[in-house]
């Protein structure tokens, strides 16, 4: 059972925000103004979601577990 129920678009979007994150910390980043562009808008879309509103969103261990829960997958890419 998960701690804090995180609804699938919220989920998706963390993700994509640490995969634009490790593009964009990459050397030498191709269409970097793109990146940085696509960080911001990823970045508004986790802090304003709904989902913060409810009971289980207020708490700031919610945020961090968001980022532990979708952390596994930078682990899968360097593999």
């Amino acid at each position: 059972m998960d701690r804090f129920p995180f609804p699938d678009d919220l989920i998706d979007a963390q993700r994509e925000w640490q995969a634009t994150y490790r593009a964009l910390a990459a050397p030498r980043p191709r269409h970097a103004t793109e990146l940085r562009r696509r960080l911001l808008l990823l970045s508004v879309r986790i802090h304003w979601h709904p989902w913060w509103s409810t009971p289980a969103g207020r708490s700031l261990a919610a945020r961090v577990e968001l980022r532990r829960l979708t952390a596994g997958d930078r682990r899968a890419d360097a593999a």
